[in-house]
């Protein structure tokens, strides 16, 4: 993002020619083209690191042999989403370096990063680990995660996000959740948003030490706090771009992973913040943002903690 060019939004989509890349390139497509932005597909080689005296760190060069699968993949690819999205700017790129640092070095502020929950070379352990929520939190931009399709069938057309559930807590990141699941809502006609508040979140009205000694907090204090901790963070965020749209609550003492997993089970798509509130316990502590990516059955959005109020 350093070379002194404009940066131009993009959905970027990173692929390895696996099934799961290629439903999420299919989502990644379905997106831009909701957004009116091109879709950039990232083929990364993870060519090996070399450590000279003389030159430093540099990448190992790929054999001829090496480029010309990853151009094969990359070619494969972009045909596919030009056959199903002919009006859609599609880019392409050959990446030296691991998946992960292919696409955090090819995004900024206003994109938006899709990858599979599975597949995709090195990102597959990512993904399945601490190592996915480190790469939300690493970007500047929402990282979407797009689950495997069922057995080896070719994905199909992707849903647009009519039933989209978010999570917050009251933290500053969940804010930019529902911010975020608020303005895709506004994208796709009749779509919905379900917002899921778990009482088990740490409570900013309780003393930790409190809670810690064994004392619990009373059913309706916790109730009261839930509905505030909502009706704050709503506040927060709405504008006349997404009053309209059409909000639902849901308010519960499950706990966080198993609450959003069950508001989103029949969703299209599931929003979380990948930090928030309080302690270990937090709703939105890379913990929870992990429970929901191995667990969920639909596409999922991490907003990364550093993220601005692009939409």
């Amino acid at each position: 993002m350093g070379d002194g060019h404009e940066h131009v939004p993009a959905v970027v989509a990173g692929v390895d020619g696996s099934p799961e890349a290629r439903s999420a390139l299919a989502w990644a497509a379905a997106e831009a083209e909701r957004r009116g932005l091109p879709l950039k597909v990232v083929h990364a080689l993870s060519m090996p690191v070399v450590v000279s005296a003389h030159a430093g760190r540099t990448r190992f060069p790929p054999s001829e042999e090496i480029s010309e699968q990853g151009r094969r993949i990359l070619a494969k690819e972009a045909e596919y989403v030009r056959g199903a999205r002919p009006g859609l700017e599609v880019l392409t790129e050959l990446a030296l370096e691991e998946p992960p640092v292919a696409l955090l070095r090819r995004t900024g502020p206003g994109d938006v990063i899709v990858v599979g929950s599975r597949g995709f070379g090195p990102v597959r352990t990512a993904l399945a680990g601490a190592a996915g929520v480190r790469l939300a939190s690493r970007a500047s931009c929402p990282v979407v995660v797009v689950p495997a399709p069922a057995g080896d069938a070719e994905p199909s057309e992707p849903r647009a996000p009519r039933r989209i559930v978010v999570g917050v807590d009251g933290s500053l990141d969940s804010q930019r959740a529902l911010d975020f699941a608020l303005h895709e809502a506004v994208r796709t006609e009749g779509a919905t948003v379900t917002v899921v508040n778990s009482w088990e979140a740490p409570t900013p009205f309780a003393p930790q030490a409190l809670i810690a000694s064994g004392w619990t907090p009373p059913e309706d204090f916790l109730d009261r706090q839930s509905e505030e901790i909502v009706a704050g963070v709503l506040a927060e965020v709405m504008d006349e771009a997404v009053e309209e749209v059409d909000i639902s609550v849901v308010r519960t003492r499950k706990d966080p992973v198993t609450a959003l997993v069950e508001a989103g089970a029949e969703a299209d798509l599931i929003v979380v913040g990948s930090r928030g509130r309080g302690g270990v316990s937090g709703l939105f502590l890379g913990s929870v943002s992990q429970g929901v990516l191995h667990t969920a059955t639909v596409p999922v959005v991490v907003l990364p903690h550093r993220a601005g109020s692009e939409h």
